[in-house]
């Protein structure tokens, strides 16, 4: 597994962006660049169990079955990623579902010159890098867009 990074400046006070970046209706926005319909099922405290997934063409619920490894408000998240879900069901222990765990997420949020500086680093199978690659970027610029506001 790899580790890719990537960060942006927002000009938007810290508070701003983790609310934009973690409340139900914006996740939804900024999240449509890794799949149309993109929410979440859970909450993000530290310790518990969430669901990051979205709805395919044909009807199934497909996603990341995960927990919330670290939460220091307005600082940072560790997601840890324990499965996937597959039609609505869990599975940790496919091959396919192993792939992907267990692996971090984590987004850092650092005040820098009145702003907020995101970073996020991702454990990665070098088969979904490129496509990350080109989908993070996208999520993040709709995240500035949006705390900008």
């Amino acid at each position: 597994m790899q580790k890719i990074h990537f960060s942006i400046q927002i000009n938007a006070p810290v508070e701003k962006v983790w609310d934009t970046m973690l409340t139900d209706e914006t996740y939804r926005q900024w999240t449509e660049a890794f799949g149309p319909g993109s929410y979440f099922k859970g909450n993000w405290e530290e310790g518990t169990e969430i669901q990051f997934l979205n709805t395919e063409d044909d009807g199934t619920t497909m996603g990341m079955h995960s927990r919330i490894a670290e939460n220091r408000k307005h600082e940072f998240v560790s997601i840890e990623h324990l499965g996937i879900v597959k039609d609505g069901v869990v599975d940790t222990a496919s091959e396919e579902a192993t792939k992907w765990a267990p692996s971090f997420e984590n987004y850092t949020f650092k005040e820098v010159d009145g702003g907020t500086e995101v970073s996020v680093d991702q454990d990665m199978q070098e088969e979904y890098k490129e496509m990350f690659e080109v989908m993070w970027p996208k999520a993040l610029q709709t995240l500035k867009e949006l705390s900008e506001k």
